[in-house]
């Protein structure tokens, strides 16, 4: 079965010409911050990616990238690798070129306000204080793009810094609720991919969302 799904990623006639949407993995290159929870974005995404039988990895638009088909629709899957405060800007470069708008971009990203394990789509909305999204707004001069917030959770305590809390790994005792999120959020991707961000938010946000 995989190797069947292998097959079809690489029938290549079936990307010709540009995707219908963006998604944008949110997070920070390099191994220092690969289990950091402001790195859930790249982390979802690959989960993705790997559920779907591909890899992200051709360097385009100052990201890591890949143009696939997700449940037969033209996607392009963008890690970008500008860190975090200028992820705007790898972004809005892709969306230029493909000419996709905002309403067609769904961006992944970590949420300290939601408990860890939760996962809640929104259809568009402010920065929340999340500074690659601030990039985003900035550089794209629209906040109306549908997003899939990932919990992590508050800091300990309110003396912890929250600069040093979304830069601090994930611990072994909260894998099990890191890994059901990520998938929950690829799943959430797929959702607003084939039914809209409405239906997905009805079907999505009450049923796998009960933390909140």
């Amino acid at each position: 079965m995989f190797f069947l799904k292998k097959l079809r990623r690489h029938d290549f006639s079936s990307l010709q010409g540009s995707p219908e949407f963006i998604i944008c993995g949110l997070g920070n290159p390099g191994t220092r911050y690969e289990n950091t929870r402001h790195n859930c974005g790249f982390m979802a995404l690959d989960i993705l990616a790997g559920q779907e039988g591909f890899k992200i990895k051709k360097l385009k638009f100052k990201s890591l990238t890949a143009l696939e088909t997700i449940d037969g629709v033209k996607c392009f899957l963008m890690k970008p690798t500008t860190f975090m405060n200028r992820s705007g800007e790898a972004l809005t470069a892709a969306m230029e070129f493909y000419k996709i708008n905002p309403q067609n971009v769904i961006v992944i990203f970590d949420d300290y306000s939601l408990p860890l394990g939760s996962v809640k789509i929104r259809r568009s909305g402010s920065d929340g204080g999340h500074n690659g999204i601030k990039s985003i707004i900035l550089e794209s001069n629209s906040d109306n793009f549908p997003r899939v917030k990932i919990g992590i959770d508050r800091p300990p305590h309110h003396d912890f810094p929250l600069k040093d809390w979304v830069l601090s790994p994930f611990k072994k005792n909260e894998g099990e609720k890191l890994e059901a999120s990520l998938e929950r959020a690829a799943q959430a991707v797929r959702l607003m991919i084939k039914s809209g961000v409405d239906k997905a938010m009805n079907d999505f946000n009450g049923k796998y969302n009960r933390l909140n």
